[in-house]
């Protein structure tokens, strides 16, 4: 499949969403609840019902989904994740990557759309069998080149969720 590079005539920025979502791959796609305008202005990206469900790492009051859609919510930092929040976000991508495979059309969504949101929408290409390089590739290429810039995130995809889980217990004291 050919893909448009979304990361052009930006003003040299490619951490910045210039657009509320992007699809990935067919029928998935990943968003914000902000982005960049034509006019450069930061614009709210308010989902109604253009997906069967929207899966959430950051949520806003007023910025959807409509009524109807089935919308999943995990809010996590955009930083070190504890072994807690690694394992859920492991349920959260295993639980949109069967909704994915069932020919659901999904967002996922985080503040601006580059790194939470990343994670899981990487994490379902994995799932979908695309090669951990090319998973990355693809996000970067479809939303920016800067997407999935959280050097931690790209490391819990290399090292899978459940090891990455396990090594981060080990360091926390109770």
């Amino acid at each position: 499949m050919r893909t448009k590079d979304r990361s052009r005539d930006r003003g040299g920025r490619d951490d910045t969403p210039y657009e509320p979502w992007s699809e990935i791959v067919p029928g998935l796609w990943m968003g914000g609840h902000e982005y960049i305008d034509a006019a450069g202005q930061w614009t709210p990206a308010i989902v109604a019902d253009e997906f069967d469900a929207v899966y959430s790492l950051h949520t806003r009051a007023g910025h959807g989904p409509a009524d109807g859609v089935r919308h999943l919510v995990l809010e996590v930092p955009d930083g070190v994740l504890t072994a807690a929040q690694l394992r859920a976000v492991d349920r959260f991508a295993a639980t949109a990557a069967r909704d994915f495979a069932d020919g659901q059309r999904l967002l996922v969504r985080c503040r601006a759309g580059m790194n939470r949101s990343g994670l899981v929408v990487a994490s379902i290409l994995i799932r979908s069998g695309f090669p951990l390089p090319d998973a990355v590739a693809t996000v970067r290429r479809r939303r920016a080149a800067g997407a999935l810039n959280n050097a931690h995130f790209v490391a819990y995809l290399e090292t899978g969720f459940d090891l990455a889980a396990q090594l981060t217990a080990l360091g926390t004291v109770d």
